[in-house]
């Protein structure tokens, strides 16, 4: 089942004359995809779900000083030739260059966290494609711990794995709803068809503002065989069918070593964010504790 209004309003990736066979294969390689390419729905899924699996979603160059760009181009070479991972605009970004390179419809989409608490003023914070083949289907490799495969533009829920997904509409705006798990509960987007450039605004913002969560935590997100791994501040968290697991890192060499084994990036002087990153953890937890005795006091005194 279509969208009515996507007919006559198809606004396709734009064509990226760097992206050859040569940098196809490259993508192919880094993600350790060896399936066809002939642009099908099950292509597009064995490559959503080996992004993700190979690529993980980070935000380190923020800490490290380094600007991100809306440059698909200088952002392959990062994810590909780098070695690295990035956050939404940089790992939609190239998907959908590769995508469109296949010869898939892709649309860029204007995706939206925290309107809840922020209104319109958050628009655009979140890049999301769509992609239509028989149907349009929902494409999203940036939003950390989101889904592992497409998801159709049909409203519903969807389990992938043990995780579950929701899908809802409400007029002109759709909602995803992330798995109970997730570290952001939902995003909503419109069909209107955007280009990169209509994100510069809440890029520059978000690497830069002091109220941007992405400058307060450094976070590494990635899917794995059995599950998820996040790393948000010091906080390594593992999320599996078990359950979920938390292990506080408490210092450089395992805070270091963590973001190498559980995210395969190897950063020089990665470690040398840790002092920040633990004086920001050490905060977080007085406040919630002073939280949670405020709670108690509250209740009460036993009889």
């Amino acid at each position: 089942m279509s969208d009515g209004r996507l007919a006559g309003r198809r606004v396709t990736v734009r064509r990226s004359a760097w992206l050859g066979d040569a940098e196809r294969d490259a993508y192919f390689a880094r993600i350790g995809y060896h399936g066809p390419a002939a642009p099908t729905l099950e292509t597009l899924f064995a490559i959503h779900r080996a992004h993700l699996h190979a690529i993980p979603y980070e935000n380190l160059d923020i800490h490290l000083g380094r600007t991100l760009v809306l440059d698909p181009q200088a952002n392959f070479h990062k994810l590909v030739y780098g070695g690295r991972g990035g956050w939404c605009y940089e790992m939609n970004g190239v998907l959908g260059a590769v995508l469109q390179s296949l010869g898939y419809d892709v649309r860029y989409l204007s995706g939206t966290v925290g309107r809840e608490r922020r209104g319109d003023a958050a628009e655009g914070n979140h890049l999301v494609l769509l992609v239509t083949l028989d149907q349009p289907w929902v494409v999203d490799v940036g939003f950390g711990d989101g889904f592992l495969e497409p998801i159709p533009l049909v409203e519903g829920t969807y389990r992938q794995g043990f995780l579950q997904y929701g899908l809802v509409r409400d007029g002109e705006r759709w909602t995803v709803l992330n798995h109970p798990m997730g570290s952001a509960d939902r995003f909503d987007f419109t069909l209107e068809p955007r280009f990169l450039e209509n994100f510069a605004a809440q890029c520059h913002e978000l690497q830069t503002s002091p109220e941007s969560g992405f400058v307060q935590h450094t976070v590494c997100q990635r899917f794995v065989t059995d599950g998820l791994v996040t790393l948000r501040g010091a906080v390594l968290r593992e999320i599996r069918a078990s359950g979920v697991t938390e292990t506080t890192l408490g210092s450089a060499p395992a805070w270091g070593r963590a973001i190498l084994e559980h995210f395969g990036l190897a950063i020089p002087g990665v470690e040398g964010l840790f002092p920040g990153v633990w004086e920001r953890h050490l905060a977080w937890a007085a406040a919630r504790e002073a939280e949670a005795n405020a709670i108690t006091s509250e209740l009460p005194a036993a009889e």
